[in-house]
């Protein structure tokens, strides 16, 4: 398939149907549809177009007008026509230009084939937009950086105008390929060798001491992942798993499991011990099983499970360890899925911590005297974080002070005197998260 075309069809997917570009993307790969040597254009152009559509509209936008009612086509092959004539300057702008009105051509729709040459010329001719000439700064940063203004506004709240700026900035560049090393199997040393055998090249990660940053190849081309050695894996979600320290014989409880990078990497370190990985969707703890068979890891057990009913289940007091790695807006991860920006509402905010502290409330009271308890996200909000955390302490909890020298070296001096850990997307160049770590005192 033409890599464009498979381009314009996933975006069309997403747009549509409502699809994850993840998953998305993920399924036209399987397919194989695509040249291996197509497969990192394709990606930048689904991403990338996703990541500026907001950018992308407002530069349509007054070659448009005229159009009284648009094919559901044209919309993301004029997005991702003018992502590449802007944004990616290794494409000749003919060769653009010829590709988009060839697309449409080829789905049998002429007429479309002749609006698209003649915006996209009007495009071309104009150039690209002056963006500082727009007048309020939450709308200058909005449309510059494709963000929803209600985020924007929010984020200067937090974090101040610069802190915003880099963080959308930030958003719109390719996250880092990195991958989680089975210290089980190998080691990170020998994993790089392999992987150069088979084309990639691999460097080791700055944050995550059981990690390595991809530098060129993909290694979703080798074997290793399915051979249990490599996990993919952002570098702040392993460092969860140092957050929680499991023992090798200690009784683990993942209570929001899926996908399971984290209840694996936790699984990883023991032996005698077992970790109950939990999901509330039956087709999540099947992928939760199969990671659990890739890796050999026969300490796991897997229930379909909602989380806010884990007391009916388990007895008190029954986990020396527990992680409530929340359902949340995922606001820390916009760099890897870009359509969370248009997905998520500023209602999100309120609505999705009445979930995690129903969640918290109920696992709670499963954690031992003296046991560990840990809460995660992906996400940077007080509203998600920092508020769940001024719960947990009043809930005969206190902040576990071995935290800080469980963590890597390279996070250690960005965790004060609270046992918390938050990064934003511009701390390490990682996800955006959140982590925090507590002792039950009672």
């Amino acid at each position: 398939m033409n890599v464009r075309d498979a381009a314009v069809t996933t975006l069309l997917k997403i747009g549509q149907g409502g699809a994850f570009s993840t998953i998305s993307v993920h399924q036209m790969l399987e397919k194989r549809a695509i040249a291996k040597a197509d497969v990192g254009l394709y990606t930048e152009l689904v991403y990338g177009t996703l990541s500026r559509e907001l950018t992308l509209d407002y530069i349509l936008e007054p070659f448009l007008v005229s159009q009284k009612k648009l094919d559901p086509f044209l919309r993301p092959l004029l997005r991702m026509s003018v992502y590449q004539l802007f944004y990616l300057d290794r494409i000749p702008d003919h060769a653009v230009i010829n590709e988009a009105v060839e697309i449409a051509k080829t789905r049998g729709k002429p007429h479309i084939a002749k609006v698209v040459n003649g915006v996209l010329r009007n495009v071309l001719r104009k150039g690209k937009p002056d963006f500082s000439t727009i007048s309020s700064t939450v709308q200058q940063i909005s449309i510059e950086t494709s963000h929803p203004a209600w985020l924007v506004e929010r984020w200067i709240e937090l974090f101040g105008e610069d802190e915003t700026w880099q963080m959308c900035r930030l958003n719109n560049e390719p996250a880092p390929v990195t991958v989680r090393v089975n210290q089980r199997r190998t080691d990170r040393q020998e994993m790089i060798q392999l992987l150069e055998e088979q084309g990639v090249i691999a460097k080791l990660a700055h944050v995550a001491p059981d990690g390595l940053e991809i530098i060129s190849g993909s290694v979703q081309q080798t074997d290793l992942l399915e051979r249990g050695y490599l996990s993919l894996q952002d570098e702040s979600s392993m460092l969860v798993a140092s957050a929680v320290g499991a023992q090798a014989s200690d009784r683990v409880l993942d209570s929001c499991a899926a996908p399971g990078g984290k209840a694996m990497h936790i699984a990883e370190g023991l032996t005698t011990g077992s970790l109950f990985a939990l999901d509330l969707h039956p087709h999540k703890v099947k992928l939760l099983e199969k990671q659990a068979k890739r890796l050999e890891l026969e300490t796991v057990q897997t229930e379909v499970l909602d989380a806010r009913q884990a007391g009916s289940r388990f007895e008190p007091a029954s986990f020396d360890r527990i992680l409530v790695d929340a359902p949340c807006s995922g606001l820390g991860v916009i760099r890897r899925k870009p359509d969370i920006k248009w997905t998520k509402r500023p209602e999100d905010l309120t609505q999705l911590p009445v979930i995690q502290r129903q969640i918290i409330e109920a696992v709670l009271p499963l954690v031992k005297a003296g046991g560990t308890f840990v809460y995660s996200t992906c996400t940077m909000d007080p509203l998600e974080n920092e508020q769940q955390t001024e719960y947990i302490l009043s809930q005969g909890f206190e902040f576990d002070e071995g935290f800080k020298a469980r963590m890597p070296e390279a996070v250690q001096s960005l965790i004060g005197e609270r046992a918390e850990l938050k990064l934003l997307p511009t701390t390490l160049g990682t996800d955006g998260f959140y982590i925090a770590a507590f002792k039950k005192t009672i």
